[in-house]
């Protein structure tokens, strides 16, 4: 969201994040690289270099920030890499498990980054802005 705020033209320094983020550099740095390998945001080297989004913010949907930096978003393994077990045939819970994981997948998988953009500027002010996802 930090990222996404600014015009598509322009780089944000990770300093500046972390100031309004309140996320430490550190830890900031952690998650940019794993969105840098996955095409979500792209980095400039430089007095002027900084980050901003690797492709329009309407490209980028929740999901694909969530599966960068968490890895899965299945609540149990076996659900989204179809690993079973040996309780696999037997396992009462696990239709439970892909129904959740299909209403969670529906969900973050339609969402976009401008969506998130177009309702801070509908309901909040720059002051009271939370980035978290």
């Amino acid at each position: 969201m930090a990222i996404a705020l600014y015009p598509a033209e322009q780089t944000i320094s990770i300093r500046e994040i972390s100031q309004r983020t309140q996320i430490s550099d550190n830890y900031l740095e952690q998650i940019f690289s794993l969105l840098r390998k996955n095409n979500i945001i792209s980095s400039s080297r430089g007095a002027y270099g900084g980050y901003q989004l690797a492709r329009p913010a309407g490209q980028i949907l929740v999901g694909d920030v969530l599966r960068a930096t968490e890895k899965s978003i299945s609540p149990v393994m076996c659900v989204e890499e179809e690993i079973t077990c040996s309780k696999s045939m037997h396992c009462v819970t696990r239709n439970a498990w892909r129904k959740l994981f299909g209403a969670i997948s529906g969900t973050v998988d339609v969402i976009t980054i401008a969506d998130l953009v177009k309702d801070f500027v509908q309901k909040t002010t720059r002051e009271s802005v939370d980035y978290s996802i």
